[in-house]
């Protein structure tokens, strides 16, 4: 099973499918791609039967890092099931974008599925789906599990319907990457504060941008994804009050913060 997981929601839901797995009898092995040292790991997908490749939703799709890294793999043939963490906005297409790419690479995807999550700007003043996944999208997570164990194992053939592919281009869902710096005006910084300098902002980053001394970002290439943040023992890296744009997000999309807290886990099988 592999996961990026920048603030802990993917790695949640990522144990919940991984625990189901083993109690129906494979043999599971858990790889965390969030860090660049993670991702340089040497690993042969020849060596396992089938995956599951467990993502956030970063501006409509996985996020970029993931994207290029997938892109180095070939599947072989190998089956493979997906599923998404995401904030409560829109989803789609990342279903269609990352199953795409699996297939390019040459997996057969066998099913999707997508959890409700606290979002990433809700340590900077957001509201939403604060404490999700919870214990219900975690039983959720089992029983999307239980579903797609047969079709990892090839014993249930059926594949899922197409995935949404929405109306936008290539070209415009690049541009909307971008929109995270009109929410995330300010990077990840601890503004001169001290710290037990733990390093472990460094180690958590995924673009490999953040460093510990400075307490900042240095150089280009911030996915404003918070893992520092997140992890942050001292709780002294921050980013903008992000309270104004969380209003208008909502006003945006028509809802609101108790309505977002309704959705519940979709299984595309």
């Amino acid at each position: 099973m592999v996961y990026f997981s920048p603030t802990g929601n993917t790695r949640h839901v990522t144990h919940a499918v991984a625990d189901r797995c083993a109690q129906l009898g494979s043999n599971i092995t858990l790889w965390d791609i969030t860090s660049p040292a993670q991702r340089r790991e040497n690993v042969d997908p020849a060596a396992f039967d089938a995956f599951v490749f467990g993502f956030p939703v970063h501006s409509l799709r996985a996020p970029r890092l993931v994207r290029q890294w997938l892109r180095t793999w070939q599947g072989d043939k190998k089956r493979c099931a997906m599923f998404f963490t995401y904030g409560g906005f829109s989803v789609h297409p990342a279903h269609y974008s990352t199953g795409r790419i699996l297939e390019q690479q040459g997996f057969s995807v066998v099913a999707s599925a997508q959890f409700p999550s606290a979002h990433t700007y809700n340590l900077g003043g957001w509201e939403a789906l604060a404490h999700r996944p919870d214990s219900e999208d975690l039983q959720a997570a089992r029983r999307y599990a239980d579903a797609v164990y047969p079709r990892l194992l090839g014993t249930d053939t059926a594949l899922p319907s197409a995935f949404e592919q929405g109306d936008y281009t290539t070209k415009q869902l690049d541009h909307f990457e971008d929109f995270r710096y009109r929410i995330v005006t300010q990077l990840p910084t601890r503004s001169g504060g001290e710290c037990c300098l733990c390093r472990q902002c460094e180690k958590v980053c995924p673009a490999g941008v953040f460093a510990a001394e400075p307490g900042e970002v240095i150089g280009s290439g911030c996915l404003a994804c918070l893992a520092c943040v997140a992890v942050c023992p001292d709780q002294v890296l921050h980013i903008n009050d992000t309270r104004a744009t969380w209003q208008k997000k909502l006003r945006m999309g028509q809802t609101s913060a108790s309505a977002l807290n309704r959705q519940k886990a979709v299984f595309y099988l």
